[in-house]
């Protein structure tokens, strides 16, 4: 793994489960400070900020209570965060939001725009000035296959992430001759919480994935990691899944 600058503070959104919680280990194990934000995972916030400070010591960490899908809210956090200068965002807070294109509500569909895209541009708004001040910086997003391959049920959260994928292209070429590095993961089915929903049809779906197994949130985390570190400060603007092969394969074949 790449090393990051020494004493780097990163904040990540929705850090307190799920592959958010794995990336601000993941982060604390490769040197950094990490700040996460939280909605309502408050007990588990807790116990990783305590797992975290009694590993690392030497370093600084704070969970935030924020609702990124309150504007009000997350323009007070903003406010906070842009104060604090992080070297670093991890954009993973998502909200997730099934229904058939025909049947789409535009309010829920709109919660979920709020939450998985427009939070970032506005976090990203607050902090890429002083990265780009700096000369050094990292912002990474948190995507998704489903804004690359189509997937019926799917379309208003495809969209979100979709955005998300051309907003983050068009801010790393805005940002890349000022040592920012801007990148999205496209993580597939990753073995959290949000998948319990689909437990009748893992077989199925496993059979389907080339690796044949869902994903493990370290397995993001990973990438995350790296992505923060020195040895990638020439990729920016890419897109990267974390999938076992998902993406790369023709979606209709024989067996």
């Amino acid at each position: 793994m790449s090393a990051a600058p020494a004493q780097s503070r990163v904040l990540v959104t929705g850090g307190a489960s799920g592959i958010g919680a794995a990336i601000v280990r993941a982060l604390a194990e490769a040197g950094l400070s990490v700040d996460f934000t939280y909605r309502a995972s408050a007990e588990a916030a807790q116990a990783l900020l305590a797992d975290l400070r009694a590993a690392h010591p030497d370093r600084a960490f704070a969970a935030h209570s924020v609702d990124l899908g309150d504007r009000g809210a997350l323009e007070a956090f903003c406010e906070i965060a842009e104060a604090a200068g992080y070297y670093g965002l991890v954009h993973n807070a998502g909200q997730s939001c099934d229904a058939l294109a025909a049947m789409l509500d535009q309010e829920r569909a709109e919660a979920a725009m709020q939450v998985n895209f427009f939070s970032l541009t506005r976090l990203a708004k607050s902090l890429v000035r002083e990265m780009t001040r700096a000369r050094s910086g990292r912002i990474v997003a948190i995507g998704s296959v489903a804004a690359m391959r189509a997937n019926a049920g799917n379309a208003a959260y495809a969209a979100t992430k979709g955005a998300l994928i051309a907003y983050c292209r068009t801010l790393a070429i805005e940002t890349a001759k000022r040592g920012v590095t801007v990148n999205v993961i496209a993580p597939g089915f990753v073995d959290t919480a949000m998948m319990e929903r689909y437990a009748a049809y893992r077989d199925g779906m496993e059979r389907q994935i080339p690796a044949g197994r869902f994903g493990r949130p370290e397995d993001v985390a990973a990438l995350t990691a790296f992505l923060m570190g020195e040895g990638a400060a020439y990729i920016t603007g890419a897109v990267l899944p974390v999938d076992g092969g998902l993406t790369a394969m023709m979606g209709v074949h024989r067996s």
